[in-house]
């Protein structure tokens, strides 16, 4: 019998920050695919809370700033294949500012969440709409670029 812990769809909130021509996203690999990817932050949402309140909290903990000017974008559902195995997540997805002005300096982010840890980086918005950078989820983010 499958593990139907696995099988259960995932409520999630994350963040689109851009600072220019660039997007914010922690950097991940999936050696069965052999595919580098770029992923927004963001996370799980909990019991009792909102998703502006899951987004808030979320970017807390991974970034230790809070977000300005937060707007939502859009409910996306992915389902997709990781290391193998199927996945399915539903995404309040919205766009905001960072008040820690510092973080726009940085080129990398350590970020360490609950026993996990990824490097969160800028990647390049033409990279992405080239499709050199795979960004997930997949979301049509020239709305959000062009709209800067």
């Amino acid at each position: 019998m499958e593990n139907k812990e696995n099988n259960r769809i995932r409520i999630k909130v994350m963040c689109v920050i851009t600072d220019g021509d660039r997007v914010l996203a922690g950097h991940g690999r999936d050696n069965v695919k052999g595919e580098d990817f770029y992923r927004v932050l963001g996370g799980s949402m909990q019991f009792g809370e909102t998703s502006e309140e899951a987004v808030r909290r979320e970017i807390r903990e991974e970034l230790n700033s809070e977000i300005e000017d937060l707007k939502f974008l859009d409910i996306v559902e992915n389902t997709f294949v990781y290391k193998g195995k199927p996945g399915h997540e539903v995404i309040f997805l919205f766009q905001g500012t960072l008040a820690d002005k510092e973080i726009y300096k940085k080129t990398k982010i350590h970020i360490v969440e609950d026993g996990y840890e990824f490097d969160a980086e800028w990647v390049p918005l033409k990279d992405v709409s080239e499709g050199t950078a795979r960004l997930y989820p997949e979301y049509d983010y020239s709305k959000v670029f062009n709209a800067r």
